[in-house]
């Protein structure tokens, strides 16, 4: 595992906010089974379509297509029973459990642009107990890149969101977490190309380790230094 960029690990947070697909567990297989399914169905080129499906709300991926005559409330349904059914292949990242399971429960929170019974069927196959504190589709009128979804995240943690480390794969969340206030690091595990990225990033989670100060607040540390 590599960690890259250290500003993240000069600074103390009183949360951390986690996006899921890509950056608590792999599920590319599983979701672009499904949306290339839908894509053939309504006459898109599926391999351009798949690259911008990543980090969305399902209703907002089909929505921005515009497609005559498709409800986009009826074909995100049919999206999510069918990602429910195929989690065949959905893994954690690498380390991501131990490293969750050493955050206090109550400092951390996911925030998904995945409809709740999703998010929840994908963290079971994946062997990550779900946080108290969820943020998903339903949660929020407008999705990534809008921040509304990490500034409630940290609004239900009673934390203000400037005070939060953003966990991120996706453009899009990134775009949201910045927006928010709130400091980025990029988790690259699923990344076939390095993404051009500001933000410190990390390739999985096997090296890092968090700690807690004597006021409660939350740092990492890169346990290869």
């Amino acid at each position: 595992m590599s960690i890259r960029g250290s500003a993240v690990f000069a600074r103390r947070y009183r949360a951390f906010l986690f996006d899921m697909d890509g950056t608590l567990l792999n599920s590319i297989a599983a979701a672009e089974r499904v949306w290339a399914i839908w894509a053939q169905r309504h006459g898109l080129d599926v391999p351009a379509f798949l690259a911008t499906i990543h980090g969305a709300r399902a209703i907002d991926t089909i929505t921005r297509q515009a497609l005559p005559g498709v409800d986009p409330d009826v074909e995100a349904q049919w999206i999510t029973e069918a990602e429910i059914k195929d989690v065949d292949g959905v893994v954690a990242i690498p380390g991501a459990v131990a490293f969750l399971n050493s955050v206090p429960g109550d400092q951390w929170a996911l925030v998904t642009s995945a409809p709740k019974a999703l998010a929840l069927r994908r963290l079971q196959a994946a062997g990550i107990v779900p946080p108290a504190v969820l943020v998903t589709a339903e949660d929020v009128a407008i999705g990534k890149p809008n921040p509304a979804c990490y500034a409630l995240g940290a609004q239900r943690l009673g934390v203000p969101v400037q005070d939060c480390l953003v966990f991120e794969d996706a453009t899009v969340g990134i775009r949201a977490a910045e927006a928010a206030g709130a400091d980025v690091m990029v988790v690259t595990s699923t990344h076939h190309v390095t993404m051009e990225t500001e933000h410190p990033s990390i390739d999985g989670y096997e090296r890092l380790r968090v700690q807690r100060d004597a006021d409660g607040l939350l740092y990492l540390q890169n346990a290869a230094h």
